[in-house]
């Protein structure tokens, strides 16, 4: 049995999003035990911090969006749109979130901001090496 198209496209983008989602933590470890090690655990706990923010953020934003594509696919029917407040939330409280959590854990537990912002790049990193697997292994 064949599968639709918009269930094929649905499945093709699935596999990346849960790519880049584990490479965020596993970048993020890899380089917060590295911190840790070589410079301090403070530092190494900064970059563990920002990495799993940066991995929340990635995991709102995805929810999210998906939620907002099911909007887009109901107005095009008759059927009558509902979204939950908290998905608007997830949409735009990312960074809010990645605002006070990063002040709260500079201020009150004196991490490295410089940690803490260089644990948020575990998010680039793992999107680059994800585009890069998917370039190499799948050269459509």
């Amino acid at each position: 049995m064949m599968s639709s198209p918009a269930a094929q496209s649905t499945k093709d983008y699935r596999r990346p999003e849960r790519r880049i989602a584990w490479l965020t933590l596993a970048f993020g470890f890899a380089a917060s035990l590295t911190m840790a090690v070589g410079i301090s655990w403070r530092a190494g706990a900064g970059v563990l911090t920002g990495a799993l923010l940066a991995w929340v953020n990635f995991y709102w934003l995805q929810h999210a969006l998906d939620a907002l594509v099911q909007l887009s696919k109901v107005q095009q029917g008759a059927g009558r749109p509902w979204i939950s407040t908290w998905v608007y939330a997830k949409l735009f409280g990312r960074y809010a979130l990645i605002a006070l959590v990063t002040y709260v854990i500079v201020r009150r537990f004196a991490l490295p901001v410089l940690s803490v912002l260089g644990g948020l790049c575990a998010l680039g990193a793992a999107t680059i090496a994800g585009s890069i697997y998917e370039l190499i292994a799948r050269p459509d």
